[in-house]
C-alpha cells in the first residue's frame, strides 16, 4: 500500500472522463412517454389543488378558533 504511487490527473483530463461517463449514464437512461407525462402532470395538479383546498379549509377553522378565543378572552376583563 505505501509503495502505490498516486498518478494525478488533469483538470482536462478528468473532466473529459467525467463527461465521457455522463454521456454514458444519459444512454441508459429509460425517458417516459407522452401518456406517461401527461398522467402525471395531471395527478400533480389535482394533488395540488386538494391540498391546497385542504390547509384552506384548516386556515379557515384556525382563523374562526383563534377569533372565538380572543373574543371569550375580550369578554372577561
Amino acid at each position: 500500500m505505501a509503495d502505490q504511487i498516486i498518478i494525478e490527473k488533469s483538470f482536462w483530463r478528468r473532466t473529459e472522463e467525467y463527461f465521457a461517463d455522463v454521456r454514458a449514464e444519459m444512454k441508459r437512461v429509460t425517458w417516459p412517454g407522452r401518456q406517461e407525462i401527461y398522467g402525471t402532470t395531471i395527478m400533480v395538479i389535482a394533488t395540488t389543488f386538494a391540498f391546497a383546498f385542504y390547509f384552506w379549509c384548516c386556515d379557515a377553522a384556525f382563523q374562526r378558533l383563534v377569533a372565538w378565543l380572543l373574543g371569550r378572552l375580550a369578554h372577561r376583563s
